[in-house]
């Protein structure tokens, strides 16, 4: 991640304070703008109490006075189908526009989206050329992945805390689902004065505390990483080593320079040890190589070309469960208020049961987070990706059930889960194809799924029309699909795994074979 024409910087190189500072503030604007789009169960009762689409609504609808009528309901969906689609199409955008530009010109492009979007919401309701709500969440959820991605790097300017910068950024992405719950809260309880308009007009101020930042603070190029730390260190100690060497062919440099020269060197293989930590280079890689090893899939694919990897079933069966499951989170988001005033047969109900989620998603979201690195870290990846199954198949029964008890089972669940599966999905797409392909690999598999979240649509019509708004049929059908598709994962990818294993322990039999025969006194000596 390098802008066109500047090499990455080093952290020592940029003072501690100013590092400080850029890890805080984007931590802050993601936890204001990075996953907004995803509180979206918060935002809607809003949009209906402001009466979003309700010119759709038939004159029968009208009469009886549905708090939301048909092609409302399924128009508001829509909006939020298509947001959460672009947001996991542009992925493979923002990485090429921030391998190309750097970090500073992603998010100001970020920023610009986010305040095309604030704008074309707050006028709406004044816009009768276009629909704006579409195109307006949609700039909104564009505006997130360019000033969420860029910012990984951060966890660069500290490699000794990286994990611990990674888990701010990924709570701060998740917590940010909290703003349109504040805002309904305020818009509920303080009067609807507070109208959209009003509020995306005041929201205006977050996409520009992001320029402000990108231009005044942010790093415009990235930082270095832990591996090109400890090969610069390596580099500065070879030529210190032959240093007297090189000092004796140049005559015609004086004494002082060539001190000055090694000193600077020195100065820079201090720099950097300290920025690692104590023995930091020896103990990243350790700590890499016992992942790798726990992981029990680790270069299965790695080498291979990316059509080889992609008609793999590696990669047709973690592609297929991400479509799925994928489809069923979105879908659970857009649906919750509907799926449950059906199922507990109370308006009220689902309204607390709707309340609850909107806190528990961003509050889940967080105290995930740890225990997600660990899991990751600790485990194997056939274990990990049963745990994904299972807890999917958890979810999927408790969504059937019409008892109060499941639904708040449910979203508890549900919280915890959705880091975990995303994260899970990024971490066995790395370790089963390797970094050289990652950005094909796992861009695609979102891209692909992410396009085919406008299902959400026809299945929203097929509750409707077909079903009579049970969401039953359709959710069973959905916890179908991902547990066939997601048993099979796991049934390859453990057979895969214990044959991998079985093929490295071979490898290092004989690996020990042949150093112990070329040994002197070894038993190829006899």
């Amino acid at each position: 991640m390098r802008a066109a024409g500047e090499d990455p910087i080093g952290a020592f190189e940029v003072p501690k304070a100013r590092r400080k500072l850029q890890v805080a503030t984007a931590v802050l604007y993601c936890l204001l703008a990075a996953g907004v789009v995803f509180g979206y169960a918060a935002l809607k009762p809003v949009l209906i109490e402001e009466e979003a689409y309700r010119q759709y609504c038939t004159e029968e609808e009208l009469e009886k006075n549905v708090r939301v009528c048909f092609e409302q309901e399924l128009r508001l969906n829509f909006m939020f189908t298509t947001a959460a689609v672009a947001t996991n199409v542009c992925a493979l955008l923002v990485g090429t526009i921030l391998d190309r530009y750097g970090p500073r010109i992603s998010g100001i492009i970020g920023s610009m989206f986010i305040a095309t979007g604030a704008l074309l919401f707050a006028y709406a309701q004044r816009i009768d050329i276009f629909d704006a709500y579409v195109p307006g969440y949609l700039f909104l959820a564009l505006g997130g992945p360019f000033i969420f991605i860029p910012s990984f790097q951060l966890s660069n300017t500290f490699p000794a805390s990286s994990g611990f910068i990674l888990s701010l950024l990924t709570g701060a992405f998740d917590a940010s689902s909290a703003i349109f719950l504040f805002y309904r809260l305020a818009y509920q309880h303080i009067g609807h004065f507070l109208t959209l308009r009003v509020f995306f007009l005041s929201y205006l101020i977050v996409p520009l505390f992001i320029l402000f930042a990108q231009i005044f603070i942010m790093p415009a190029t990235s930082y270095k990483t832990v591996g090109e730390l400890v090969k610069q260190v390596e580099e500065e100690e070879s030529r210190l080593a032959d240093n007297d060497m090189l000092e004796s062919d140049e005559e015609e440099i004086d004494d002082d320079e060539l001190l000055l020269r090694r000193e600077r060197r020195e100065s820079v293989v201090s720099e950097i040890t300290n920025l690692l930590g104590s023995k930091g280079a020896s103990r990243h890689q350790k700590k890499e190589e016992t992942k790798r090893e726990i992981s029990g899939v680790w270069g299965a694919m790695h080498g291979k070309s990316v059509r080889e990897q992609m008609l793999s079933p590696w990669y047709i069966l973690i592609a297929l469960f991400t479509i799925i499951q994928m489809t069923r989170i979105n879908y659970f988001v857009a649906t919750i208020r509907p799926q449950y005033e059906f199922l507990l047969g109370s308006a009220e109900k689902a309204i607390w049961v709707n309340d609850f989620f909107d806190i528990a998603l961003p509050v889940g979201g967080l105290c995930a987070v740890p225990f997600v690195g660990m899991l990751l870290d600790k485990t194997g990846t056939p274990t990990v990706l049963f745990v994904l199954v299972f807890v999917a198949g958890a979810t999927g029964l408790l969504n059937l059930l019409r008892d109060t008890w499941a639904a708040y089972a449910n979203i508890i669940l549900f919280v915890l889960y959705r880091p975990f599966y995303y994260t899970a999905v990024s971490d066995y797409a790395a370790k089963v194809f390797g970094f050289q392909t990652f950005g094909t690999i796992y861009g695609s598999i979102i891209c692909i799924a992410g396009l085919f979240n406008f299902i959400q649509t026809a299945l929203d019509a097929v509750t409707a029309k077909w079903f009579h708004h049970d969401p039953r049929p359709v959710n069973l059908l959905l916890l179908t699909c991902v547990l066939a598709v997601g048993t099979a994962l796991c049934i390859w990818v453990s057979i895969r795994s214990r044959k991998l294993k079985r093929r490295l322990l071979e490898e290092e039999a004989n690996r020990a074979i042949e150093e112990e025969s070329l040994m002197p006194g070894g038993y190829g000596g006899f």
